[in-house]
């Protein structure tokens, strides 16, 4: 049995965990960050998910009932399922970590752990199996070029600030896709716990990059749709 919770980041995680006051309260944790969490009470239950459901991201707790969760990681692993898993347990012995880490686990987290870096190992998991970014990014005459940390619109360099030339780059990569104010203040700001809202500033942002990037220009890229975010296109909605 298990509990599926639909988020609206993209990122669909298995969490495995027996202690039920503690799933719910992770997974919730979760859900309001935007991600999809399906809760397993037990190893057999996580395998069956895994052969009926696609996964990004298996936060796995160690001591389950019937079969541990190094035994789970080791099936994973044998069938040549290539998810990240993160453990998570209470064993915090340096023997405990390398049994983990040399079953396939690719990060271990010791409970009690604060959420704050629980996400913050999530975002370095996810990272860290992104595939390599490309040589440059394009779209109509906008040339935009990671490693040299340039841009240029019909031959003309952007001037940017370090803030616009970071969130220009997400935009690009997410092309033909609405980003929400919420993915903008997680991914580009890396504000994972919004106390204050950057919505403002998120607005403000985007209206300086619109003016350098779009300006007098015909053919505008960058724009806003109304109650739900920005997008970067060659055409109007």
């Amino acid at each position: 049995m298990y509990i599926f919770r639909q988020g609206c980041a993209g990122l669909n995680i298995l969490l495995v965990e027996d202690e039920r006051k503690l799933a719910e309260a992770v997974a919730e944790g979760l859900q309001g960050e935007g991600y999809a969490v399906t809760l397993s009470p037990s190893g057999e239950d996580a395998l069956a998910s895994m052969r009926r459901l696609h996964f990004d991201l298996i936060l796995l707790d160690v001591m389950l009932p019937t079969r541990s969760g190094l035994e789970v990681l080791g099936d994973m692993r044998r069938t040549g399922l290539n998810v990240p898993v993160l453990i998570l347990t209470s064993r915090d012995s340096i023997e405990d970590r390398v049994l983990g880490l040399d079953a396939g686990a690719d990060d271990y987290l010791v409970k009690p752990f604060a959420f704050a870096e629980l996400l913050a190992r999530i975002r370095a998991l996810m990272r860290r199996n992104l595939p390599a970014a490309p040589g440059s990014l394009r779209i109509a005459d906008l040339i935009l070029e990671p490693d040299a940390r340039t841009a240029t619109r019909g031959g003309r360099k952007l001037e940017l600030t370090a803030r616009e030339f970071d969130l220009l780059e997400y935009l690009l990569l997410n092309r033909g896709s609405v980003v929400s104010r919420e993915m903008l203040a997680r991914e580009v700001w890396k504000q994972v716990l919004r106390y204050t809202p950057l919505d403002n500033v998120i607005d403000v942002q985007i209206t300086r990059l619109r003016r350098k990037l779009d300006g007098d220009s015909p053919a505008k890229l960058l724009h806003t749709v109304r109650g739900v975010g920005f997008v970067v296109r060659e055409d109007e909605p």
